[in-house]
């Protein structure tokens, strides 16, 4: 744990950036209103994510707001009866916002689709038909491997209507990592598509799925007969298992356009997202309908300021959290139009995000700094070409924004007149913890203090509190709604998250307060690699390596990247019998691609006799890293 860097020397960015005055005038939230709603949800914490959950419908509402008990035990509204899909479709169709667009598709090629609330939620109710055909019910879960695509949206809010339980994997995956993942939570269906466009390219998503449902050479061919619905996308020609594999199009075709809505619990799973710690398997993150839904509906709501007429851009991939919360649920509970984008940011130019927004007339845009460093590149003048005056609130998450990259997105995307929101939170916390708000002093840099209701704080190891300026741990150290309910299958797993640090929620994430503070997000403090704010373990790399059989030892470590944030860097230490040549190196790197998918990011491979140890036999990554 302490062989990451500290935040002792990390720089002092000095500048106060304050909002426009017309901005302040016109947010929705004012700066005395934040004042008050502060010191009331500190006085009275249950009864201010009481007030937020009546924003939303119930069909029976809570005994209790929360339970008693140690933190990770603790339940939010026991005794109700909800439904997220209800709270992002019925509860619209039945207002004004029946026909306002819910949703804007654009693919790679540059095809598009709409669909208006009510067309959405046709949509939604026609898959959960075929869903439950299939045999699906409540409880079951239903494994989604899809890209950037509107079945994507339709798939989760169809499980959800129906109590089923839905497991995104990231469709950039490979065949390994998917089936690890399946094998995990097993799902009755599998829903994937033909393929997509990325990059002037086909990727061909069910051939992956059809190599991660096969047998292994040691396995008992656990997801052999896994049925799968098939998404017809680019109309490649693809292998479809009779009786098995079905496609997306034949199935909704014949189905109605009502399906009763599943009354759950407010403690029953929405769905699994899998992350990585530090252990070589990725975990299961575990959300319920209720308390995800307030406290994305609350934090959503104040983060970006929403206003009737927004059309909102999360450019994350839907198979993240990011992209569970922030493209999909936070915009559809809050009523707003959400943008989809099928492909490669800088495709076929570098300003295809930027002709995205104005055409569309963007107003809320969220990214994450790799995506605004990747752009940064090709200088200014793509953005200065487009008309980004719809803009008013540019938001970044997943990796900490440095002051570099918030400077140019602050004067070249937002013309020095949108706030810069360096926003944190995490696939376990559901929700937007700590973020200034659209009429915060922000500086660039920070992620500024935690949001009303939420209690952050910076600790050393032992739970103590840490001088101002000097590094720690982040921690939460009270209960939030959206806050994860288990870990699938690792109950320990899940304590060990309130256990680092007894009696709080230990985040992994090396910070600072300052004198004012405000919270500095360094990185991870475990051995857990941020690329391009993607989670993965250092250990995930390594299991990948040493499945080779060149690869006798490995360790693997991050390295600074100007782009990325972060990236991997192997130490290899050779099998008998192997050369350390360039034609193995670049071996061992399409191997652990083909074993984890083109998320795993490797800028180099150094073959060592051995690795530097501690006495008791612990590799010193501090000595690889320098």
């Amino acid at each position: 744990m302490d062989e990451r860097p500290t935040l002792d020397t990390l720089l002092r960015e000095e500048r106060v950036i304050r909002p426009l005055p017309q901005f302040t005038a016109e947010a929705n939230l004012k700066p005395l209103s934040l004042l008050g709603l502060r010191e009331r949800a500190e006085a009275d914490p249950l009864g201010y994510w009481e007030e937020a959950a009546e924003e939303l419908e119930w069909f029976r509402t809570w005994d209790r707001v929360l339970t008693d008990g140690p933190l990770p035990e603790r339940r939010w509204f026991p005794g109700a009866r909800c439904n997220i899909a209800y709270n992002a479709l019925d509860r619209h169709i039945q207002t004004p916002n029946k026909n306002k667009l819910a949703l804007i598709w654009e693919g790679e090629p540059g095809d598009t689709r709409k669909y208006t609330y009510f067309e959405l939620h046709r949509e939604v109710n026609r898959f959960a038909n075929a869903l439950r055909r299939l045999g699906v019910r409540k409880g079951d879960c239903v494994g989604v491997y899809l890209p950037a695509l509107p079945e994507a949206v339709v798939t989760m809010l169809a499980c959800a209507r129906i109590g089923a339980v839905h497991a995104f994997v990231f469709a950039g995956y490979s065949a390994k990592a998917l089936r690890q993942r399946l094998e995990d939570c097993r799902p009755r269906v599998l829903v994937t598509a033909d393929g997509s466009y990325r990059d002037g390219r086909v990727l061909r998503h069910k051939d992956v799925a059809d190599r991660a449902v096969e047998p292994g050479p040691d396995a008992d061919a656990p997801l052999a007969g896994l049925p799968m619905v098939v998404v017809r996308r680019t109309g490649a020609d693809v292998s479809m298992r009779s009786g098995l594999d079905h496609w997306y199009e034949a199935l909704v075709r014949e189905e109605r356009k009502e399906c009763p809505v599943e009354v759950l619990e407010a403690g029953d799973p929405l769905f699994y997202l899998y992350t990585s710690g530090a252990s070589s398997r990725p975990h299961g993150v575990v959300h319920c309908h209720g308390g995800y839904m307030v406290g994305v509906h609350r934090t959503f709501h104040q983060v970006f300021d929403v206003k009737p007429t927004d059309i909102f851009w999360c450019t994350a991939d839907p198979g993240w959290i990011m992209g569970h919360t922030a493209t999909i649920y936070g915009p559809l509970l809050a009523g707003t139009t959400t943008v989809l984008y099928e492909g490669h940011p800088n495709y076929p130019r570098p300003d295809r995000l930027w002709n995205i927004v104005e055409r569309y007339g963007v107003s809320l845009f969220y990214s994450t700094p790799t995506t605004i460093r990747t752009l940064m590149r090709f200088g200014h003048e793509h953005p200065a070409r487009a008309d980004l005056s719809s803009l008013r609130l540019l938001a970044s998450a997943g990796e900490p924004l440095d002051p570099e990259t918030w400077t140019w997105l602050h004067k070249h995307i937002g013309n020095e007149r949108c706030p810069v929101l360096d926003v944190w939170w995490q696939t376990e916390t559901g929700m937007f913890m700590v973020s200034p708000l659209p009429v915060s002093v922000v500086k660039p840099g920070s992620v500024a203090r935690a949001l009303p209701g939420v209690q952050a704080d910076v600790v050393d190891l032992d739970g103590g509190p840490v001088e101002r300026g000097e590094g720690g741990f982040l921690v939460i150290r009270t209960p939030w709604p959206a806050m994860m309910t288990g870990i699938l299958g690792h109950d320990d797993a899940f304590r060990a998250c309130f256990n680092r640090v007894p009696g709080v929620y230990f985040a992994g994430d090396l910070a600072r307060l300052d004198e004012d503070g405000y919270i500095w997000v360094k990185g991870r403090s475990d051995e857990v690699l941020l690329i391009a704010g993607h989670r993965i373990g250092t250990a995930d790399f390594e299991e990948a390596f040493i499945s080779h059989p060149a690869v006798a030892e490995v360790a693997v470590v991050g390295v600074p990247d100007p782009i990325k944030g972060e990236t991997a860097r192997a130490f290899v230490v050779l099998a008998p019998d192997y050369d350390p040549e360039d034609e193995l190196r670049e071996q061992l790197l399409r191997h652990v691609r083909e074993e984890l998918g083109p998320i795993a990011v490797i800028s180099g491979i150094t073959f060592r006799e051995s690795l530097p140890r501690t006495g008791s036999g612990k590799i010193l990554r501090r000595a690889l890293r320098s």
